[in-house]
């Protein structure tokens, strides 16, 4: 279950692009939601939802996202967590970024503070965990010459790309930062496709495909599909990736 709820905050808010495809939305206030659906033969069943909330505040974005399981799900291995994050409006500059994680048993706290010189960016990232009353903390500092974000930072960045841009096999990298390591990120577009809704509805949709590698190449997290509304909302509608066991799938529902 855990592995599930990752992957779903890994397929939410790591799809990624860079200026020279910027589409260049203004962000109003807002809220998303969306179901995360587990299957496995025969098994499909609803295993949590998570909540995206945007506001405009004093020039910056401040975005919150919530995540949990089910009810049903919570028996296995419950999940509330908390990623929080401001951005600048102008140049669309992540400030701070902060996730707090009750999972199982377990409570930990990611906070990372950027800062912009010299055309790199860098990132101070705190890591506090508690488990069993035994608390630990670590500090590390990381850094990029490439468009860098954080895991929630990402989600509307991406929402900036003019995918017709990314025809013809285009790949768009770039890094994004956790608490303690950082990530390559490649993305492509692999064209239009019709899909349906939980809702019945039928959407057009530019179907992405990214993967996530270490500095030295090495792949670091399997391979995600998602599908983004065509008009000009660039919403995530779906979101699949698989599992050990199984695939998880996130959809998006409208009101």
């Amino acid at each position: 279950m855990k592995k599930i709820i990752t992957t779903l905050l890994l397929s939410i808010v790591s799809l990624i692009g860079c200026n020279s495809v910027a589409y260049g939305l203004d962000f109003n206030n807002e809220t998303l939601r969306y179901v995360i659906s587990y299957k496995w033969g025969l098994i499909h069943k609803d295993a949590g939802e998570a909540t995206l909330t945007l506001k405009n505040k004093n020039n910056c974005y401040s975005i919150v996202l919530s995540a949990k399981t089910k009810p049903w799900a919570d028996k296995i291995f419950r999940v509330r967590d908390t990623l929080k994050s401001t951005i600048r409006i102008d140049g669309f500059r992540p400030l701070s970024y902060t996730k707090i994680s009750h999972e199982g048993g377990k409570y930990g706290k990611d906070h990372i503070a950027y800062s912009y010189a010299n055309g790199t960016i860098s990132a101070e990232c705190t890591r506090l965990r508690i488990k069993e009353g035994k608390e630990s903390e670590s500090k590390i500092t990381l850094s990029s010459t490439l468009e860098a974000y954080d895991m929630l930072s990402i989600f509307y960045y991406i929402r900036n790309l003019d995918f017709s841009k990314m025809g013809n096999g285009r790949t768009v990298k770039a890094t994004i930062f956790s608490g303690k390591r950082k990530e390559k990120i490649s993305i492509r577009c692999l064209g239009v496709e019709d899909i349906t809704l939980r809702d019945k509805s039928t959407r057009k949709a530019y179907h992405i495909k990214f993967n996530f590698t270490t500095d030295g190449g090495k792949k670091s997290s399997d391979d995600m599909d998602t599908w983004i509304s065509v008009d000009n909302n660039r919403i995530p509608l779906q979101l699949e990736a698989s599992l050990p066991i199984g695939k998880v799938k996130c959809y998006y529902t409208p009101k």
